[in-house]
């Protein structure tokens, strides 16, 4: 597929399936800026991509402020958008009877809060007929133990990007959902014990943990021409995980 010049911004860029994004755009041709909390992990990025081709923004979407100092980097650089990646986000797994106010906050305003008003914030800079795809996750349908915070944001994530497809197709935006299954990043490292882990990739028919590229692939490909009559899609990319029959 082919990037040449065009722009592509992606919310929370610098590992995981937001790293292997970058890394896909820019070797398809594409002006590709990244956000990150950490400083340190979006220099550690631009190392691995090694690109002049990359722009990274220290940048918290969780909050207004952190979005107004992206939409100003846009806005200074005089490029419209023909990508926007929505992707930046986090997961806390606990109990009902465990979870706390902090973890519930936390979730929404990255997974949730972020994503709606970075599209608002940014759609001014949008071109007609540009792309806007969202990171969900397979969880928005499943009904994991542990992951009723997480799977609310998703869900609400699921349902702001059917309406914005409907709202947005007078631009001739498309507007799409990418649900990752269980996928091998730094944050499912941390989430989950290796036996979980073990017992995630089992769960899915393929019988083993998602890789960040083939994610990547699937974003490029909603992002491309190829997907011109696509919108408002979830499109999920799980190795089977949710039909999968545990035997």
């Amino acid at each position: 597929m082919d990037f040449t010049n065009k722009n592509v911004v992606i919310t929370g860029g610098s590992t995981g399936i937001g790293l292997a994004t970058a890394k896909a755009f820019i070797s398809a041709g594409a002006n590709v800026w990244i956000t990150g909390r950490s400083a340190d992990n979006l220099q550690k990025a631009i190392v691995e991509i090694n690109s002049p081709r990359l722009k990274t923004v220290v940048s918290d979407t969780s909050n207004l402020a952190g979005i107004a100092v992206l939409e100003k980097v846009v806005a200074e650089s005089g490029n419209k958008l023909d990508v926007l990646f929505l992707n930046a986000g986090i997961a806390v797994f606990a109990p009902i009877e465990q979870a706390t106010e902090a973890d519930f906050d936390a979730q929404f305003n990255t997974n949730v809060k972020g994503y709606y008003f970075t599209l608002q914030k940014l759609l001014p800079h949008l071109t007609e007929g540009s792309s806007v795809i969202l990171t969900s996750s397979t969880v928005a349908t499943a009904a994991n133990l542990g992951a009723s915070i997480y799977s609310a944001t998703k869900g609400a994530i699921n349902k702001i990007a059917q309406i914005a497809a409907n709202e947005l197709a007078e631009r001739k935006i498309r507007v799409n959902i990418v649900s990752p299954g269980p996928v091998a990043t730094p944050g499912l490292e941390k989430a989950l014990s290796p036996e979980a882990k073990e017992y995630m990739a089992s769960a899915t028919a393929l019988q083993r943990l998602g890789n960040p590229d083939e994610i990547a692939k699937t974003v490029l490909f909603l992002a491309s021409d190829a997907a011109s009559f696509i919108t408002g899609t979830e499109l999920l990319v799980d190795g089977g995980y949710i039909n999968y029959a545990l035997k």
